[in-house]
């Protein structure tokens, strides 16, 4: 029975270890439709959500080196999700999911080896998705040297305008 124990740590260990995120979720009262449903769309996000004991969770986590108070968030029912992707993506997913179904609970998170609490999880499923942040980004590189553009353009701009203006009067 041990060796099947920590072929399991082992297993969550991995998935935790590939993913800059981990967030633990409460799924106490989802039915296994709801849970599929969920799933399947953290999937199309690039996540995914596994059950496994707490306290073989707990050694995984600890293990990885995650922050120690996801430890302590391992009571009832969890669910981990991990992915290899965008994190808002994921937790946009959960907080939608919550909205229509009352469940899962976000209680708890880690981004880059970072504690993050539920608040800190919501707001990040409240961000743009991350194509929109980077068109957002690459905008704002652009506009300075848009701006130098239109100013390096100007003097002679302005001295085609006063020939143009000159002609036409003589």
């Amino acid at each position: 029975m041990q060796v099947e124990k920590q072929i399991i740590i082992d297993e969550i260990l991995e998935r935790i270890n590939n993913s800059p995120y981990t967030l633990v979720a409460e799924y106490t009262g989802m039915t296994v439709p709801q849970f599929a449903d969920l799933r399947n769309r953290l999937a199309e996000t690039g996540a995914e959500i596994h059950v496994g004991k707490n306290a073989l969770v707990k050694r995984a986590a600890d293990t990885a080196g995650l922050p120690e108070a996801i430890g302590a968030e391992l009571t009832g029912q969890n669910a981990l999700v991990t992915g290899e992707q965008d994190v808002c993506a994921a937790a946009k997913v959960l907080k939608d999911f919550r909205k229509e179904c009352e469940k899962p609970t976000v209680k708890i998170g880690s981004l880059d080896g970072e504690l993050l609490d539920a608040e800190q999880i919501d707001a990040l499923a409240s961000l743009p998705p991350m194509e929109v942040l980077q068109a957002q980004f690459l905008g704002v590189l652009l506009q300075p040297a848009t701006k130098l553009v239109r100013v390096l353009n100007e003097p002679g701009t302005s001295l085609a305008r006063v020939l143009a203006a000159k002609g036409e009067q003589g």
